[in-house]
């Protein structure tokens, strides 16, 4: 059983909290673009995947990972996003209830190459070689 002090300290077990409001705070990204609702010309009219947003344990910062529609642009996409973040963290703030607003950070979603990368070298003529003597072997 956690001892109260535990609780109070940060010492205790990750707490949900910061999963939750990542999750709240996804949604809400999602629907401000979908909306258009940023006054930035670059982000007009643009298609943005927001993959996960990652919630500090103090929820005081937060980093969106984000990708462009066929990951066009992304430097310039990247720039209006930080350009744009109080203005959004403005937008978020009023349509979650928490007592402070975290700061938001944008980073391009690296996930979607790794994921690329590794499909290529599953499917490259060495890797399948080795695949085919591990299945004779058995």
């Amino acid at each position: 059983m956690a001892k109260l002090h535990d609780l109070f300290s940060g010492k205790g077990a990750a707490s949900q909290r910061p999963l939750r409001v990542g999750e709240e705070i996804r949604h809400i990204l999602a629907d401000i673009f979908i909306r258009g609702e940023c006054r930035s010309p670059d982000l007009f009219d643009i298609t943005i995947s927001i993959s996960e947003v990652r919630v500090a344990p103090d929820m005081k910062n937060a980093t969106a990972f984000f990708m462009p529609l066929a990951g066009q642009n992304k430097e310039k996409i990247l720039a209006a996003l930080i350009d744009s973040a109080p203005e959004i963290r403005h937008h978020i703030s009023k349509r979650i209830k928490l007592r402070h607003t975290p700061k938001i950070h944008f980073k391009l979603d690296e996930s979607f190459d790794e994921a690329q990368k590794i499909e290529t070298l599953l499917n490259s003529p060495a890797v399948a070689k080795d695949l085919k003597k591990d299945k004779s072997e058995e």
